[in-house]
């Protein structure tokens, strides 16, 4: 009974209209509160429901008639880049090669300056002024290749005049052998075979004239390889810091450790071949001076000379040292070389590329391999001698560009509007 009065009293003040306002008018300025009939208040207009707005995200299932699809776009986009950066990169490359001895000077001096970074570093930090350190790296690389180019040069034309008769007979022994041993070639295929060989030394030798001119062109490229080391090894830090200047601010820190990795990786590479080299020359030389080969020490220098150029370089300087100890000494002890030399080979590709050289160019021996064919193809012995630290360069700073990407473009800041402040 209760909940029923209750619901009962709640449906009433349902019911019940709201009870007027006593001082509220009506329009004609008696109060709506002694019985006057209020006015119906005027019924709202109706609203519309708002149409939706169409949205710019959307995407139609099928492009309208004469559109081009994204896709299509994008490939054009990219071949129409990679067509550009082809064309840089092949117009580079046409302008270093029409000056060679210009890029070859400077790929040198770069070289050779990597080499010798760490003698003017430890003169710096003990207190040697920038100049005196660069002078003092300038002055052992002279030395030392001073003289590696007597040994190798001079020494060596002093021993190939006592050669003469021996080397001319042994290039008599290598005939008949070709003619009376397994090979039983016709006598008159030797022959012809001898002639163009020496033909074309004839014609690889330059006249007295070319000779002159080419020996000035290298004595003025020599010295502009120690002038560069010199700047490079005392200037080389402003060079770089002027250079990062002229980088937007954006990709500066980007530039610089793409810069770093490729110092590095030319500096690793640089000292894992002199080591490299060293133990080549060791092994061979040891073996060539057990042996009493007379051209022992220049042979030696030139198996040295001959590791910068990886793979090509070592397999030449071994085959001449087999020579020369074939003519000179006699079959039993080129054999004996021959052996050296290709275990010293297995070591050096098994043991020391893996080892010394594995962290500095980290590229595969088939890498290695085309870039030293196509740098021969392209540009002779100096195109050999700059395919791998090119290569490796190459390789550190695309390594270091895809690690580290680009900083993506931050949003404008949003700024309040200020209010104003009263006078």
């Amino acid at each position: 009974m209760r909940l029923r009065g209750r619901t009962a009293d709640r449906t009433r003040l349902r019911k019940a209209p709201p009870a007027p306002d006593p001082d509220s008018q009506g329009p004609d300025g008696r109060p709506l509160g002694t019985g006057a009939a209020a006015p119906p208040s005027p019924a709202p207009p109706p609203v519309s429901a708002p149409s939706p707005a169409p949205s710019l995200t959307a995407r139609p299932d099928r492009p309208a008639s004469g559109a081009v699809p994204g896709w299509a776009l994008r490939v054009i986009v990219l071949g129409g880049a990679a067509v550009v950066l082809s064309t840089v990169v092949w117009l580079v490359f046409w302008l270093l090669f029409r000056l060679p001895m210009v890029t070859f000077t400077l790929a040198v001096a770069v070289l050779l300056t990597a080499l010798t970074a760490p003698i003017a570093r430890l003169l710096r930090r003990a207190g040697a002024p920038p100049a005196l350190a660069a002078l003092t790296g300038v002055l052992t690389l002279l030395a030392v290749t001073g003289g590696i180019v007597f040994l190798v040069g001079f020494r060596a034309a002093a021993s190939l005049q006592d050669l003469t008769r021996p080397l001319a007979a042994g290039i008599d022994r290598i005939r008949v052998w070709a003619i009376e041993g397994p090979l039983a070639l016709d006598p008159e295929q030797v022959a012809d075979v001898r002639n163009q060989i020496v033909s074309r030394l004839y014609e690889a030798t330059p006249s007295p004239g070319d000779g002159a001119r080419m020996g000035v062109v290298v004595l003025g490229a020599i010295v502009l390889v120690f002038f560069l080391v010199f700047f490079l090894l005392k200037d080389g830090d402003r060079m770089w810091a002027w250079l990062l200047e002229r980088v937007p601010d954006r990709n500066r820190s980007r530039v610089d450790g793409a810069g770093r990795a490729a110092w590095n990786a030319l500096a690793g590479y640089t000292r894992g071949v002199v080591v490299v080299a060293l133990i080549d020359a060791i092994g061979i030389g040891a073996a060539l001076l057990l042996l009493g080969v007379p051209l022992w020490l220049s042979l030696t220098l030139l198996t040295f000379l001959g590791a910068f150029v990886p793979i090509v370089g070592a397999t030449l300087s071994g085959a001449v040292a087999v020579l020369v100890t074939l003519v000179t000494n006699g079959v039993t002890d080129a054999v004996i070389v021959l052996v050296v030399v290709l275990v010293v080979q297995q070591v050096e590709g098994n043991v020391l590329q893996p080892v010394i050289m594995g962290r500095a160019v980290q590229l595969h021996p088939i890498v290695i391999l085309l870039g030293v064919t196509a740098g021969g193809l392209a540009a002779g012995v100096p195109g050999a001698l700059l395919a791998v630290p090119m290569l490796a360069v190459g390789y550190r700073v695309a390594e270091f560009l895809r690690t580290h990407p680009a900083p993506a473009d931050e949003p404008p800041a949003r700024t309040e509007p200020v209010p104003a402040q009263p006078a």
